[in-house]
């Protein structure tokens, strides 16, 4: 046993600590069922996913945060920070301007478009079912095994240390906690739990960054200690392993580097990035949620806003980590890091809950444990949210036509609770398949994989040439390209503890996947533009709204792809809204009854109503003051982006 591990087998925590943990489970039940009480007395599908469009952009711009900053960053963040520097933080600070791209450019494209899912988005662009069902499904998968997972593993270091929990029991108890808001309350409890959880967790953080930099001595104190810190125990002749890089101040490295090389950081990090914040369910379900689209770029900009501080927030006290507990944290020896954390690779992951638990005093370690919990459930109930949107309007609904509100909402339920033991199943394999650095495992999935859809969306919201059979193509293409990477680095050519010989081949050792994600992007471009060209060119019809180009085009002249098709019986997604109730099958009653939600009533809107309300619901126009002021915000965040990456350069 470690130092670290008697000391917190040894310990309890204080009363102040349990009082400050239940009144954060207090507030956030309250919010949760306080938001979800409207929600469960409808059956309205626009209430459930997008909670019925009527968030403001406090709201969503803090939910957006909440649901990217999981406990997989503050794990990640940190333990990265404690290896190498700073240099991670270009990870967040690119989403500085990604978030920004995402509000002025795309976010208008799918107000327009009407859509409620990103594969309905293909659908509707490209035509056809085949990218719609392939998309969800991929998108299921990478949900499954990145960002649940990325999620659940941090947060199972936090809490079994902490709490000294069973690793399972604490993962059992935060699924279901995490579930209960997505399952009872929809997108609207899951928003306003987020806007509770994202206060938490800067209110902790911001303490913790106060207690690391005091105990170590200040910001010139850190980074003149940083690069000298080194552990007691070294394998003799493997002194290298424990040099800190000498470029830790810089946030673009060297085109060779290891770790960050700068092309991929300013190019293949932006691809990832637009494949994130730009076309993934979890982030582009919540903008949507805005009542109006002057609020939905305003939540973009506070979103930019809030992820300048993951910087300062969570990879300098890594630092601090590195500089306090060298020992623990900077870990070089295989053995020892394997008695450490249980991992050969390396310790840093254990950096942010280490100086948590050895510094905080009593009180602000319950609320750090908060945070901890926070961070996990908010990343947990957006998955969860968007996951079950997914899966209900992509696939569910492209087999039952006729799918009444009630029973679109139910079954969204029950994809919820499947995921939950999906992920519960996963614990084993997560505690199995850790790594030294895990943000460096997360960025690396999402460059095998996230390239093909981003190429896919890209090429769809700025041309109209692009037709179903090139898009289709290039994410086949990009697939099987992604997954044969995958295979090698993470099962055939696993990574090798510091010091041994690296026998991988060139293209798994040499080729960063941060570099291979631009190669990939590039790769999948080429197909889908060659195989676009040298077959038929779409039908321009159905590219009204759909486009950059096109999103102002009139709604009456806007075509469904589907209508081109054989059957032109299929309803769209937006004809949810409308007055037509299908009466439910018996099961649905039941499983309604159970579940407190009622059948809405049929309506009787005019056909001069249902068009209006259709029209507001994809409605372009903004409010002159917030888009001014939305546009002078962005201006400054970019300068305020630009001036960290050059003074940190």
């Amino acid at each position: 046993m470690t130092s670290m591990h008697q000391h917190i087998r040894g310990s309890l925590l204080h009363w102040t600590d349990v009082v400050v943990i239940t009144g954060y489970f207090v507030l956030v039940l309250a919010v949760g069922i306080w938001s979800s009480r409207q929600t469960v007395r409808s059956g309205s599908i626009s209430n459930y996913f997008l909670a019925g469009r009527s968030m403001n952009f406090v709201l969503v711009g803090t939910s957006l945060f909440a649901s990217n900053i999981g406990s997989g960053h503050f794990i990640g963040l940190a333990g990265s920070g404690a290896a190498t520097g700073i240099g991670i933080a270009a990870f967040e600070l690119n989403a500085v301007f990604i978030t920004l791209l995402l509000g002025w450019i795309f976010v208008p494209v799918y107000i327009a478009a009407g859509i409620y899912t990103m594969p309905e988005y293909l659908q509707k662009r490209y035509g056809g079912q085949r990218i719609r069902i392939y998309l969800s499904l991929l998108t299921l998968f990478l949900y499954v095994f990145t960002k649940i997972s990325a999620d659940l593993f941090a947060g199972a270091i936090f809490i079994e240390q902490s709490l000294q929990w069973d690793l399972y029991l604490s993962a059992a108890v935060l699924l279901f906690i995490a579930a209960f808001f997505t399952i009872t309350g929809g997108l609207s409890a899951v928003i306003w739990t987020d806007f509770v959880q994202c206060v938490i967790m800067l209110a902790g953080a911001m303490s913790l960054l106060v207690v690391v930099m005091v105990k170590v001595g200040g910001y010139q104190s850190l980074i003149s200690q940083f690069p000298l810190v080194k552990p007691t125990e070294i394998w003799p002749n493997r002194t290298e392993c424990t040099h800190v890089p000498k470029n830790f101040l810089h946030l673009l490295r060297d085109a060779q580097d290891t770790e960050l090389p700068w092309p991929g950081i300013v190019f293949g990090l932006s691809i990832s990035s637009i494949w994130y914040w730009c076309s993934d369910q979890v982030i582009v379900q919540r903008v949507l949620a805005s009542k109006n689209f002057s609020h939905a770029k305003a939540s973009c900009v506070v979103a930019g806003y809030l992820k300048l501080l993951p910087m300062f927030f969570m990879v300098f006290p890594g630092m601090a980590a590195r500089v306090l507990f060298p020992d623990e944290v900077a870990c070089v020896n295989p053995d020892v890091c394997e008695r450490v954390c249980g991992s050969r690779l390396g310790c840093t992951n254990i950096a942010y809950p280490k100086i948590v638990l050895e510094l905080m005093p009593q009180g602000l370690r319950g609320l750090m444990l908060a945070v901890m919990m926070a961070a996990l459930m908010s990343s947990l109930t957006s998955i969860f949210n968007s996951s079950s949107t997914i899966f209900t309007i992509d696939i569910w609904k492209s087999c039952r036509q006729t799918a009444s509100e009630t029973e679109l909402v139910i079954v969204g339920r029950i994809v919820t609770g499947v995921m939950i033991l999906v992920s519960f199943l996963w614990v084993p394999i997560i505690k199995a398949t850790q790594g030294s650095q895990l943000m460096h495992y997360i960025q690396s999935i999402t460059s095998y994989l996230a390239p093909p859809i981003a190429a896919v969306y890209f090429l769809g919201v700025f041309t109209t040439r692009i037709n179903e059979k090139g898009a289709f193509w290039g994410l086949i293409v990009g697939l099987m390209l992604g997954i044969v990477r995958f295979i090698l680095e993470f099962f055939v050519y696993p990574s090798v503890p510091c010091g041994e010989i690296d026998r991988r081949p060139s293209i798994i050792k040499d080729i960063h996947y941060l570099h291979f994600g631009l190669i990939l992007f590039l790769l999948c471009v080429c197909v889908i533009v060659s195989v676009s060209l040298l077959t038929e060119s779409p039908d321009q019809r159905p590219l009204a709204r759909v486009t950059f180009m096109t999103r102002h085009n009139p709604v009456s002249k806007r075509y469904e792809a589907d209508d081109m098709d054989p059957n032109p019986h299929d309803k769209t997604d937006m004809d949810m809204l409308e007055t037509q109730v299908v009466e439910p099958k018996t099961w649905i009653q039941k499983c309604g009854s159970i579940c407190c939600i009622t059948e809405p009533s049929p309506t009787t809107l005019s056909e001069a109503e249902i068009q209006e309300q259709e029209q507001r619901m994809v409605s372009l126009n903004e409010n002159i003051i917030m888009k001014r002021a939305s546009t002078v915000a962005a201006l400054f965040l970019m300068v305020i982006g630009i001036f960290c990456f050059g003074f940190f350069a």
